[in-house]
């Protein structure tokens, strides 16, 4: 993989290689896991469920030693042998596999698959009556055999305490320098015990990732496995070759997802929402009949009837009741939109609380940040702000207020007022053309002091706030 990373913690879908294994074992209904580990095992047991058993593998000497090390683990019962690394298995394989090998009363059961290019993979040699006879790594085997088409998968049914004997007992003298685990189903063979080969239908659930080009592979693979089940649970999506769709995502019948529509982590979408085109949501939940166009949604929640977008962005803790809006290129972050309340436009809301039908008008800014600690601002119910307004935090508007437009609020408005914080507007008069002079260079048609206009104030206007100052 060349990365730092453990291979088995590589994501596809949103959850780990090894995270996708053990939920399909969980699924097969294998009630105890015990998990090999080798490098970077304090990283890989983080993401373990409690219920697993680790073992350490000190020094990787193969796949057989990985069985050794479990050996105090193991009782005289069958088990399930599985790589870590091949996130395409199903529980239905697991199942199949280990059926298979109760119904054909065999000591030992093999996947195996047939893929078009059979290189790298160990050869499974069968015998004239289709039993296993040996599995040959594909660097040991012959030209003969390195024709067969089918390869071992990795996943095998074993009895315990004889796979250990017989491994205890093998050396190393191959190709690798390795104890395979593969060795195991030649012994039982010359032991007079049957070994069956159960193939999967379609080799790419089988594969295994090495590299960052089958890491894609397995993710594209995997994508469309999920696009297909949530379509045939009734969610439309329109273009699924552009939808990504995380495994840990949920949705209900009735769900449209337009183009490039990414749902990731533990997102859940209810019944008649739609969602795209070019929307990203995270571990967000969304109600029903809500619509989300060309957003970004993180940690946030959409009560039904919620409408969001275009050019969006809900940061964690964004709560948007009932019908609520968050309209075209807006933020809103830790802050509660009450119901029916719209943030139509051009907005920051950051540590805000919003009551229910208030209009927060284009370009409102809650400046929650002093520069040291951050303060909430409370916005009541039926509140009408007016464009271009900053609420420097901590400050509260009451319900039914007014605030005027362009107004820096900094004190407390109470209900049913108007609030107005701005200079009253002076106008120069001749400025534009003493400026043009100025910049030629040459003397304006007026040296006088510039004259303002009478600032009588329009009829009818409400006066300015009687505590600022004016020249």
């Amino acid at each position: 993989m060349r990365s730092s990373l453990p291979k088995v913690l590589h994501p596809i879908c949103g959850e780990p290689l090894l995270t996708h294994v053990l939920h399909a074992l969980e699924g097969a209904g294998i009630s105890r896991v015990i998990v090999v580990l080798g490098p970077g095992r304090d990283d890989v047991r983080a993401v373990l469920p409690e219920s697993c058993t680790v073992v350490v593998q000190d020094t990787q000497r193969g796949t057989g030693d990985a069985l050794l090390a479990a050996d105090r683990c193991l009782g005289d019962v069958p088990i399930l042998v599985v790589p870590g690394d091949t996130p395409l298995l199903t529980a239905a394989v697991f199942q199949s596999l280990m059926q298979e090998y109760q119904s054909e009363a065999a000591a030992a059961a093999v996947l195996t698959m047939c893929p078009p290019d059979p290189s790298g993979y160990g050869r499974v040699i069968r015998g004239a009556d289709g039993t296993v006879l040996r599995i040959v790594e594909h660097r040991d085997a012959s030209t003969e055999e390195r024709a067969v088409g089918e390869v071992n998968v990795g996943a095998f049914v074993l009895p315990a305490r004889l796979a250990i004997d017989l491994l205890s007992r093998q050396d190393a003298a191959n190709a690798q320098g390795e104890v395979y685990l593969t060795d195991v189903v030649a012994g039982l063979c010359d032991l007079g015990r049957k070994v069956v080969a159960v193939p999967v239908g379609d080799h790419r659930v089988a594969l295994g990732v090495n590299t960052r080009v089958e890491l894609a592979e397995a993710q594209e693979h995997m994508r469309t496995r999920i696009c297909t089940d949530w379509m045939l649970a009734g969610v439309t999506i329109e273009d699924p070759a552009s939808t990504h769709i995380d495994a840990g995502v949920t949705l209900e019948p009735d769900v449209r997802l337009l183009p490039f529509t990414c749902l990731r982590g533990s997102t859940h979408v209810a019944a008649r929402s739609e969602i795209g085109p070019g929307s990203t949501l995270v571990d967000t939940r969304v109600g029903p009949d809500c619509r989300v166009r060309h957003s970004y949604t993180d940690g946030a929640e959409l009560e039904a009837g919620v409408q969001v977008g275009p050019f969006t962005y809900l940061r964690p803790e964004a709560h948007l009741a009932e019908g609520a809006k968050a309209g075209a290129f807006v933020e809103i972050k830790k802050s509660r939109v009450g119901r029916g309340s719209k943030v139509p436009h051009l907005s920051y809301i950051g540590d805000t609380t919003i009551g229910e039908g208030s209009n927060i008008g284009a370009g409102n800014i809650t400046a929650n940040f002093d520069g040291r600690e951050k303060h909430r601002t409370v916005i009541g119910d039926n509140v009408r702000t007016g464009s271009d307004t900053v609420f420097v935090a901590p400050v509260r508007v009451d319900d039914g207020a007014t605030i005027g437009a362009g107004s820096v609020v900094t004190k407390d408005v109470p209900a049913g007022a108007l609030g107005i914080a701005r200079a009253r507007q002076r106008n120069i008069l001749g400025y534009s053309s003493r400026a043009k002079a100025a910049h030629a260079g040459q003397a304006g048609p007026d040296t006088s002091a510039p004259r303002e206009d009478a600032d009588m104030g329009a009829p009818g206007e409400i006066p300015e706030d009687q505590g600022g100052s004016h020249d």
